[in-house]
């Protein structure tokens, strides 16, 4: 029996959710629209502020999609009331970010800088030149770009340059002892 499939996801004050044939949900709020094809086997009931997701069956596959069905219709909800946000933090000498043109331009120890093209509903702002936050309605989008962009330089454990989420730990290692 799913835990997280069988929780029943309210609706907040402001957010329409509409489901049309073959379980193809939009979720309209303040902040934000977003759509998205869940699969036709769960059957998703809209009842006054409250979505539930019934399964067809106990089938390995069916708990599976039960539960990621509501935790993703869940997310849609939530994004469209609070944004979802997350911080980078940029060490290095030289390390530094801006916003150009709808592209996220990058200095970050290379001999050029790097241009991210800004994906569709993330919002990109830099409170000074060594910070980032993200910020949009779908949760996916927001975190695979932010991984994107620590992948431009991954921190090193000895002098803890690189871009790093701002709530990240990196655990330092000590270098070579002199003698």
């Amino acid at each position: 029996m799913s835990r997280i499939g069988n929780k029943i996801i309210t609706i907040d004050a402001g957010v329409t959710v509409d489901v049309q044939a073959n379980n193809f949900v939009t979720v309209k709020g303040p902040k934000g629209e977003i759509s998205h094809q869940f699969s036709p086997e769960m059957k998703i009931e809209v009842e006054g502020n409250t979505i539930k997701i019934v399964r067809p069956s106990d089938s390995i596959r069916h708990r599976a999609l039960h539960g990621t069905t509501r935790a993703i219709l869940n997310n849609m909800v939530h994004g469209t009331t609070n944004l979802f946000t997350k911080s980078l933090v940029m060490e290095g000498v030289g390390y530094r970010a801006a916003v150009k043109d709808g592209k996220l331009s990058i200095s970050a120890g290379y001999s050029h800088t790097i241009d991210l093209a800004i994906p569709e509903g993330v919002k990109v702002e830099t409170p000074s030149a060594t910070e980032i936050v993200l910020s949009g309605v779908n949760k996916q989008i927001v975190g695979q770009f932010a991984s994107e962009i620590r992948a431009v330089r991954k921190p090193e454990p000895y002098l803890g340059k690189g871009i790093r989420y701002k709530d990240e730990v990196i655990r330092r290692k000590e270098g070579k002892k002199a003698k």
